[in-house]
């Protein structure tokens, strides 16, 4: 492949307030043979018109379709994409002008290998307020040594705008599970770096990551986000364990359901009490639980479950004064 087609898919709903930087940033591209294909998903905000005009300004491809959730709009804008290389994209984040045509390069050709990126945070609308976040991961390795690597602190950066897919291996593997609507990309990027044969850091490349929002999806905590996110671990789980079943591996997969504890804690108690089983047929882990300052001051003195009660409670009187 000399000049191959990439196919960036982008979810969409209701995001008008970042929907036009995004596509700047993606029209910027110094790479040639790119095709952006973005599934407006019942949007009832200033969505439409963005697309609308970018469609006829940019050729860019519009599909209209109420699906629901992210993955059903990511698989739709893939079943619509003619490219050799596929980049599934948020429709509020922002790639460096160089980063398709790095990565493009760097696989040169291959079709089962995955390029990666450098990511950090932005804040206020503001890219220059851009911080790198370096991880351990940022090199190349084989896909199975990524996953386990990557969730050694149950902390893994899974943004699908950091990756570079050869159309083959989603063949391979399939699409977005429809079943999850959130965490979905850690069950995702379980099973196709299980699949791959390696990940190729590629530094120059840079995902910008648009942080701090509120009510956005990944914030979401009620039944229906932390059965999704409990299956998402399960399942992400069993992939890698499919490759790698080692004594390593076995902490990574057990933090990662250790750390689903700890976040949905004290509220759904049967959940809790599987991802525990899980946990301990693991092997256990040791994994500290997360927190802002006063709650890490507090599990000190009172132990972490009380401390995430008196958290959940004191959240729940805020939300409702």
């Amino acid at each position: 492949m000399s000049n191959p087609k990439v196919s960036i898919c982008i979810p969409c709903h209701n995001a008008g307030d970042y929907l036009e930087a995004t596509l700047d940033s993606l029209l910027a591209q110094t790479y040639d043979n790119i095709e952006i294909i973005v599934t407006n998903d019942a949007s009832t905000d200033q969505s439409k018109e963005i697309l609308d005009r970018h469609e006829k300004d940019h050729g860019i491809i519009v599909v209209t379709e109420q699906c629901g959730s992210a993955a059903k709009s990511r698989n739709r804008a893939l079943r619509e994409a003619s490219g050799d290389y596929i980049k599934f994209f948020d429709a509020d984040d922002l790639l460096s002008p160089e980063m398709v045509a790095s990565q493009v390069a760097r696989l040169k050709g291959t079709t089962n290998s995955i390029a990666s990126s450098e990511w950090g945070r932005f804040y206020d609308d503001d890219p220059s307020s851009y911080q790198a976040n370096p991880e351990a991961v940022w090199c190349d390795m084989k896909g199975p040594d990524w996953l386990v690597e990557a969730c050694a602190n149950a902390r893994p950066m899974m943004q699908a705008g950091m990756f570079l897919i050869p159309k083959s291996i989603l063949d391979a593997t399939g699409g977005w599970d429809e079943e999850l609507t959130l965490l979905d990309d850690f069950e995702f990027h379980a099973r196709i770096f299980g699949h791959c044969d390696d990940i190729l850091f590629v530094p120059d490349a840079i995902l910008y990551y648009r942080s701090g929002m509120a009510g956005s999806l990944s914030q979401r905590s009620d039944r229906i986000g932390a059965e999704s996110a409990y299956r998402s671990f399960s399942r992400g789980a069993d992939h890698f364990l499919a490759k790698r079943d080692d004594a390593e591996a076995k902490k990574s997969a057990a933090a990662m359901l250790q750390d689903f504890i700890y976040t949905f804690y004290p509220a759904h108690p049967d959940l809790l009490t599987k991802a525990a089983a899980r946990v301990s047929a693991l092997g256990g882990s040791a994994l500290e639980p997360d927190g802002p300052p006063k709650f890490q001051k507090l599990r000190k003195l009172v132990g972490w479950k009380l401390a995430r009660r008196i958290e959940s409670a004191t959240n729940k009187f805020r939300h409702a004064s």
